[in-house]
């Protein structure tokens, strides 16, 4: 007698499925972001980014003392500010709401709370770009003029206490810089989080409303990565390890769940992916609409971020999944 295997054994009841299961999601490699304005008593909210709001330091402290009582224990942080000029200065200067904040929220937690923070120019310079402009030609980006301003940031940042720094510009060599600039001011256990392969992508147009960040003229495919390409991550990444990079990241993540597999494939340290601004905000436009079951599309995307080979996964959906249990099933 012949017998035809039968798959469907395995999936009969929830228990079954639960002990067969291949991907577990894991709360405790999300990254929650923020984004933190100038000012006092500033809560603004985010068109199509609903529950995300920009946050003066004294409102984004209230905030982040909510969330850790949800659980939440990882944030990385966004800067906003209208004091824009040709060179990025207030990146780095004394009042940067993320420098005040990275300061405040490490002063009240210490090791309980991780913090990481953005290092890219594209919330600072005039043009909107992630790096400075030739002569004030936006469509023509300064690399090694712009490294150096953003391992002047990374520093400042380091030294209020920044857990790590997520070099996000996508200009070359920034990561060996931020590691040369860190080790010679004897910061040596900042981790960096290279963006190693962020695309040039239609995702972040609610971020870029978020942050104030879009460029003015001209876009962004002069230096973050054409999404035609794939196995041009493999250098990037390459690059990013040789230059001290302690975690890389895939930015968009559902699109590019590929680009994902192949860095897991290939990387020898943690892989991270940005559940990005765009994605989130289909995913609430939708379940507004009354079309899909939020959390059920919610973990289904994430686990699918994870399954592809991502340990680590920004989102902002991670607070909405602790506050309403949605991890326990």
């Amino acid at each position: 007698m012949d017998l035809e295997p039968r798959p469907r054994r395995l999936r009969r009841t929830k228990i079954i499925r639960e002990m067969c299961a291949e991907t577990h999601l894991n709360v405790q490699g999300m990254i929650q972001p923020y984004f933190v304005c100038e000012g006092n008593s500033v809560r603004e909210s985010i068109n199509g980014l609903p529950g995300i709001n920009r946050e003066s330091v004294d409102k984004f402290m209230e905030s982040v003392a909510q969330d850790v009582k949800s659980g939440i224990n990882k944030i990385m942080l966004f800067g906003v500010t209208d004091r824009k000029d040709a060179l990025a200065a207030t990146a780095y200067d004394n009042e940067n709401p993320v420098i005040i904040a990275v300061n405040e929220a490490k002063q009240k937690y210490g090791d309980d709370l991780f913090v990481a923070a953005d290092v890219c120019l594209c919330a600072y310079t005039e043009s909107g770009h992630c790096g400075v402009s030739v002569n004030g030609d936006a469509d023509n980006i300064d690399n090694d003029r712009s490294v150096e301003i953003l391992s002047q940031m990374g520093l400042r940042l380091a030294s209020v206490g920044c857990d790590c720094l997520g070099p996000s510009d996508m200009m070359d060599h920034r990561v060996a810089a931020i590691r040369r600039r860190l080790e010679s001011s004897g910061y040596t256990n900042t981790i960096i989080m290279a963006y190693t392969a962020k695309y040039a992508s239609s995702y972040y147009g609610p971020f870029r409303e978020a942050a104030k960040s879009a460029p003015d003229k001209g876009d962004r495919k002069g230096y973050q990565m054409d999404f035609r390409n794939r196995t041009e991550a493999l250098r990037e990444l390459d690059l990013d390890e040789s230059e001290g990079a302690d975690i890389v990241m895939v930015k968009p993540a559902l699109a590019y769940l590929d680009i994902i597999s192949d860095l897991r494939q290939n990387s020898t340290v943690p892989v991270a992916a940005y559940n990005v601004s765009g994605e989130y905000a289909s995913v609430k436009l939708q379940a507004e609409a009354g079309l899909i079951e939020e959390k059920q599309m919610v973990i289904e995307n994430l686990t699918a971020i994870n399954r592809a080979g991502a340990d680590i996964i920004l989102t902002y959906h991670l607070r909405d999944i602790l506050k309403n249990g949605w991890q326990n099933g």
